[in-house]
């Protein structure tokens, strides 16, 4: 007995986004890859980089979202909602490669200072035209970033490229000033270190996804309490809660009801308590329940 309660998070609103986010971060990649050349700026030039990144795992997470909306078959019967994870899985590796080729350059950049003028000028233009982008490509991924595993990735590339972009205004403002070169290979450097922890916390919610712990957030004591609770139950084991992406747990359990219950035919009406209690009290998505009399219990434990 189960219930299936509706989902919007990988509806064609998230795929939009997406696509317009994807726009939005091509047109600007071109611009710092054209302003890099021109300028000669290190940190430009990965700021640039990581918006080619971000354009990338953009087109991963709009194509896994195309394919997670596919329908449940006999063969994949949650469908295809992992999909976003191994989306973001990419995303995460990505992030991290990106990180090492940024600190490479950064500190080759500080040990044998090239013989490149940087026009922090120019800079500074092509690095707010990106500041002022990201910070719309985030706003419009904002919402759909708490529900789905898959936007967020996304949603933390940009945030990326935002905080680099930041970093970049500083070191051309330092130059304009100062004529300080190394402060563009520093912020280079910066835009590493902001990128590490955001990778890494994806990468654990996606290992934590495909190792089929509960939910963050999820207490599992809470859950049997709530059950408990309902009158007509007795006891419950065998409890299990996972989630197949971000926004879309799953629960089971054997509820074990008084023998009243299943002779007075009870049964549906407690099954329908259980089933709203899991969806409005803890949003879970799918909810499946095994009805047991009480001498089932001791079946069970000789089988």
């Amino acid at each position: 007995m189960h219930d299936h309660a509706p989902s919007g998070i990988r509806g064609a609103g998230n795929r939009r986004l997406l696509a317009i986010s994807l726009a939005i971060t091509t047109v600007v990649m071109v611009v710092q890859i054209v302003g890099a050349a021109l300028s000669g700026s290190l940190a430009l030039l990965a700021d640039a980089a990581h918006m080619f990144t971000d354009a990338a795992a953009l087109v991963i997470a709009l194509v896994a979202s195309i394919v997670a909306a596919r329908p449940a078959n006999d063969r994949r019967t949650f469908g295809y909602q992992r999909a976003e994870v191994f989306g973001a899985l990419v995303n995460g590796v990505i992030l991290l490669a990106l990180t090492a080729w940024v600190a490479v350059e950064g500190v080759s950049r500080l040990l044998a200072p090239a013989d490149v003028e940087v026009e922090g000028g120019l800079m500074l233009v092509v690095a707010i035209v990106g500041l002022l982008a990201n910070a719309v490509a985030m706003w419009l991924l904002s919402g759909a970033q708490r529900h789905s595993l898959n936007v967020r990735g996304a949603y933390l590339e940009v945030l990326g490229d935002l905080l680099g972009s930041a970093a970049v205004i500083v070191a051309a403002i330092v130059i304009l000033v100062t004529g300080w070169a190394p402060a563009d290979a520093i912020a280079s450097l910066l835009i590493a270190a902001m990128i590490v922890p955001r990778a890494i916390g994806l990468l654990k919610e996606v290992v934590s996804v495909l190792a089929e712990s509960a939910p963050q957030g999820t207490h599992v004591r809470d859950i049997r309490d709530h059950i408990l609770a309902t009158p007509g139950v007795v006891d419950v084991h065998d409890v299990h809660v996972w989630q197949l992406t971000r926004g879309a747990p799953v629960f089971s359990a054997h509820v074990v009801v008084d023998d009243r219950v299943m002779r007075n035919g009870q049964a549906s009406g407690i099954l329908s308590q259980l089933q709203t209690c899991l969806s409005q009290h803890f949003d879970v998505e799918h909810s499946t329940f095994q009805l047991e009399p009480a001498g089932h219990v001791e079946h069970e434990a000789h089988a």
